[in-house]
């Protein structure tokens, strides 16, 4: 068994990739240290608490062995055996940090991103014959890099879906006074999570509720996450006003409460176009609420259509209008694919044993 590991993740902003690094930080313990962007988004989440860990300065590359040189020296400081990186980019200076440093730990890369080109060339050669082992997130991302990586230099490659974490549940009375204080009284809503940028497809939500006023149905629409460019979020504001629905669709900026957001509503959507896995799927899924998702990536082995939840037309806001229909008026159905979307969460999704899984596959 390993018995130091170090989660390494210099990414500046906060998603489901970040998260995921910090909660397997988290369950490993005493036996893990963590390494963060100095400025990033996820040191808020380790201040103030009695976590191992430290920053670095993100570098650009011809000033990444810096950071590499920093890094070897806590590897060696740390005792450090497994070193696991969540960010691609950190892929450089992980493999850099392993030469320098005089423990050579393994290192083992969590692929959370789709791969879409080979990667042939002296670089990436250079990169894939250091590097141990890949955690694919999803079975396409691991037929993607068997097809991309050269054969001769591929590490060895294991499935390991993200995890969610069981959700404390707020009771029905905190639940109205929330809706309350949001101004979603009694209408049907629909909730987004994540980014607000074009490709995770808020427009495409905004849209569609339009269309739900348009058949007469009392609907809103619930939109939490942060702005990775504030134009854009200035564009849908004022597209939100132009169509008459200002008082319809709520941006809640970022909150550490998703999954408490998540349960203010009626049905859930990822809308993205092309989103690798879905974890904010599988938080709804276990919030006991009904989920709908694009039908292209991860979602695709996330929901089992038409069972514990529907798949739409990848950016067709009137697929997603129909489905979103077919759900507000009929909430027993709505109740049977929450309820079998929690029973697949738990039992195939839960983060406690995935991080089994991972505890097991680093001891080996």
């Amino acid at each position: 068994m390993a018995n130091k590991i170090c989660e390494l993740c210099l990414s500046p902003d906060l998603g489901g990739l970040e998260l995921y690094m910090m909660r397997a930080s988290r369950y490993f313990g005493e036996e893990c240290i963590s390494v963060i962007n100095e400025k990033g988004k996820l040191k808020s989440y380790y201040e103030d608490t009695s976590y191992c860990y430290f920053t670095l300065k993100r570098r650009n590359v011809l000033l990444s062995w810096l950071s590499a040189r920093h890094l070897a020296k806590i590897i060696d400081d740390e005792e450090i055996d497994v070193l696991h990186l969540h960010w691609t980019k950190d892929l450089l200076l992980a493999i850099m940090a392993k030469l320098l440093s005089k423990r050579k730990p393994r290192v083992v890369q969590s692929r959370h991103m789709t791969m879409t080109r080979f990667k042939d060339d002296f670089y990436h050669r250079f990169l894939y014959k250091n590097l141990d082992m890949m955690l694919a997130v999803t079975q396409q991302v691991k037929g993607q890099i068997e097809k991309f990586v050269p054969v001769e230099i591929c590490p060895k490659i294991e499935v390991l879906y993200l995890g969610a974490e069981q959700p404390t549940l707020i009771n029905a009375e905190e639940k109205q006074e929330r809706r309350e204080q949001l101004g979603l009284g009694e209408s049907f809503t629909v909730g987004i999570v994540g980014r607000i940028e074009p490709p995770k497809g808020q427009w495409v939500l905004i849209d569609a509720i339009e269309k739900l006023i348009h058949q007469g149905i009392d609907a809103k629409a619930l939109i939490v996450g942060h702005a990775m460019n504030d134009e854009y979020l200035e564009v849908l504001q004022k597209d939100v006003i132009i169509c008459g629905l200002k008082d319809r669709i709520i941006f809640t900026g970022f909150t550490s409460e998703a999954q408490v957001m998540m349960q203010l509503c009626d049905v859930m959507v990822l809308a993205t176009e092309n989103e690798t896995f879905g974890l904010v799927l599988i938080e709804a899924m276990m919030c006991s609420v009904c989920v709908v998702a694009s039908d292209s990536g991860g979602p695709l082995e996330i929901i089992d259509d038409r069972v514990n939840g529907l798949l739409f037309k990848t950016f067709d806001a009137d697929d997603l209008a129909d489905n979103l229909i077919r759900l507000q008026k009929n909430s027993e159905l709505r109740e049977n694919y929450a309820m079998a979307g929690k029973q697949k969460a738990l039992e195939k999704f839960e983060s406690q044993k995935q991080f089994k899984f991972l505890h097991k596959i680093f001891g080996e």
